[in-house]
């Protein structure tokens, strides 16, 4: 920290061989590359110091590089992203680090939300928003993850499944289901510690990187958000990621005008 500023950097981790989506960083979404757009919103919050994409393909550095961004070459045998992040966090100092998904658009407020979270209290360790669901579609679709929380607004599960099971309607306001955006922020001791944590049963049936956290007795708050953010997990998820940009461009333009 200097000067009372906080060092924040965000962590991009991207891969090539995506399972689901080969090439996905490198894909095109209203005419640039998918990693493109993230690095770009993730600049754009106001209390983040420096963005690193982290890879181990020397394509998508060249891509990020190209374009005026920084990346940084990481080991190949990483499992997740978290453990991507990690190694940065071994080579580059900062107070708190940010693991954005290199397939989410996030808002730069949603960054910046779980930045201030983070700063109000030192004890929280490890940090992720969520949103109400409002697409009853939603709830099902297994790409959408959803949290449950406890009465502190402590992550209790995560899951690809509708969690919870609603057995009996409720007020047709109040919602029922919370999705969780791929972003995430941590103490440099947390993360560092990520990678030596022993993965669990539920993070291996889920493939949700989160879950070893909560399999190894640590707290996750979870900062609730208004903002939207969408992920791209497989080729047909591009249109309504180009959707989701032009409506906030279209938003900006409004205000702008205003």
């Amino acid at each position: 920290m200097e000067g009372g500023v906080p060092e924040v950097l965000v962590v991009i981790p991207a891969r090539q061989d995506s399972s689901r989506f080969p090439g996905k960083p490198l894909a095109a979404v209203a005419g640039r590359p998918m990693i493109q757009h993230v690095v770009e919103r993730s600049r754009a919050a106001r209390l983040v110091s420096r963005v690193v994409v982290a890879t181990d393909d020397a394509g998508i550095r060249k891509a990020v590089e190209s374009f005026g961004g920084e990346a940084m070459l990481t080991r190949a045998d990483h499992r997740n992203g978290t453990e991507r992040a990690a190694e940065v966090a071994a080579r580059l100092k900062a107070e708190i680090y940010l693991d954005v998904q290199g397939d989410w658009l996030i808002e730069p407020a949603t960054v910046d939300a779980l930045v201030s979270a983070m700063l109000e209290d030192p004890a929280v360790q490890v940090a992720t928003p969520c949103a109400a669901i409002t697409q009853v579609n939603d709830i099902m679709n297994p790409h959408i993850v959803k949290v449950a929380r406890d009465f502190e607004g402590n992550a209790l599960y995560f899951s690809r499944a509708p969690i919870p099971w609603v057995r009996e309607a409720g007020p047709a306001d109040a919602p029922r289901h919370w999705k969780h955006y791929g972003l995430y922020a941590f103490r440099c001791e947390a993360l560092l510690e990520y990678p030596a944590l022993p993965p669990g049963e539920l993070e291996r049936m889920e493939q949700l990187e989160q879950l070893r956290w909560l399999e190894n007795g640590f707290r996750i708050g979870v900062v609730e958000t208004e903002y939207e953010a969408v992920s791209v997990d497989v080729p047909g998820d591009i249109e309504r990621a180009e959707k989701f940009l032009a409506g906030r461009a279209s938003s900006a333009s409004r205000r702008s005008a205003g």
